[in-house]
């Protein structure tokens, strides 16, 4: 077999390799629970060892994270712990992400709406995300506020995947690249150590 013709099978093995991992990430903050996270939107960005696979690695992360919150009932320990990983987890993503991808979008005309787009789509998560610590998780309004947080975060990151990742990646220089590649994890490590949950209730649904 030719290296070209080898290659559509490393990329697969890393893909999975990629996806596992993330996923055995979530869990370990609950290993008892499922995370039922299905097939996720096709990219060519999986598994990539520059910034996008790197993003879409936590992206994994999240889906089950989300999963293993919709295992838990009431206002249990595990419900509690789960839905803090996940915010700290989505809140330091964005972060770094706005500061390693999408700060340098915002400067590229071509890029720009869509670097505006997801800022302010981080912006609407953060503000579900304070409604949602600011209510007692044991209600059913909690969980149906969950449940509309979970579909606003995965069309988020669908979205970011299928269409945005493809328009930046177009217009990436290669030291676009590698100043990504120096700041996501290390960006993403600081505000996680730092990052305080607000509690604030939406007026507005």
């Amino acid at each position: 077999m030719t290296a070209r013709a080898d290659a559509p099978a490393k990329t697969a093995e890393t893909e999975a390799r990629a996806k596992h991992t993330a996923i055995e990430m979530a869990r370990a903050a609950a290993p008892g629970l499922a995370a039922r996270i299905g097939s996720t939107p096709a990219t060519t960005f999986r598994g990539n060892p520059d910034i996008f696979g790197r993003l879409v690695e936590d992206h994994d992360r999240h889906r089950a994270l989300f999963a293993m919150v919709q295992e838990t009932d009431g206002k249990s320990p595990e419900r509690e712990r789960l839905f803090r990983e996940l915010v700290h987890e989505v809140k330091a993503h964005a972060a770094a992400e706005e500061q390693a991808l999408w700060s340098t979008v915002l400067r590229n005309p071509d890029t720009t709406d869509d670097g505006r787009h997801a800022v302010h789509e981080h912006k609407q998560i953060d503000e579900m995300v304070a409604d949602l610590a600011a209510r007692d998780m044991a209600t059913r309004a909690w969980t149906e506020r969950f449940e509309a947080l979970k579909e606003k975060y995965l069309h988020h990151i669908r979205e970011e995947e299928q269409e945005q990742f493809v328009a930046a990646e177009k217009h990436l220089s290669a030291a676009d690249i590698r100043h990504m590649k120096g700041v996501f994890d290390r960006r993403k490590k600081e505000e996680k150590a730092s990052v305080t949950i607000e509690e604030k209730i939406r007026l507005k649904s």
